[in-house]
C-alpha cells in the first residue's frame, strides 16, 4: 500500500493495540452563531439535515427574529471555519460570525 490514498487502520477490535473507542475520547462541544441574510429555503433546511450525520456536528438552531443560526460541534473534530463553510455549502447565507455573550 505504498502508493495508497489513504490508509484505514484495523481499530474498534477488542483487545487490538490501536483500538480506539468513543469512550477513550472526551469531545469538546462548542457553539458558534452565524448572522445570516437571505432566510434558508428548503432545500438548504434539508441539506442542514445531512449537515447534521457530518462527524461534529450535533445542533444546529435558526433564530428568524434575529436572522441567526446556531451550531454547537465538537471542537476537537472541526473548527468554526469549517462550519460556515459547511453551512454555506448547504445553502445558507451564512455571513459575519457573532461573538457569544
Amino acid at each position: 500500500m505504498d502508493n495508497a490514498l489513504y490508509w484505514i487502520q484495523p481499530g474498534g477490535l477488542p483487545g487490538h493495540p490501536h483500538s480506539w473507542a468513543a469512550k477513550d475520547y472526551a469531545m469538546t462541544y462548542l457553539e458558534v452563531v452565524f448572522r445570516y441574510g437571505a432566510a434558508p429555503g428548503e432545500n438548504a433546511l434539508r441539506a442542514i439535515d445531512g449537515m447534521r450525520e457530518v462527524y461534529g456536528v450535533r445542533r444546529v438552531e435558526f433564530n428568524d427574529r434575529e436572522r441567526t443560526v446556531r451550531v454547537e460541534f465538537d471542537a476537537s473534530r472541526l473548527k468554526a471555519e469549517t462550519v460556515a463553510r459547511l453551512l454555506r455549502q448547504a445553502g445558507v447565507d451564512a455571513r459575519e460570525r457573532l461573538a457569544l455573550a
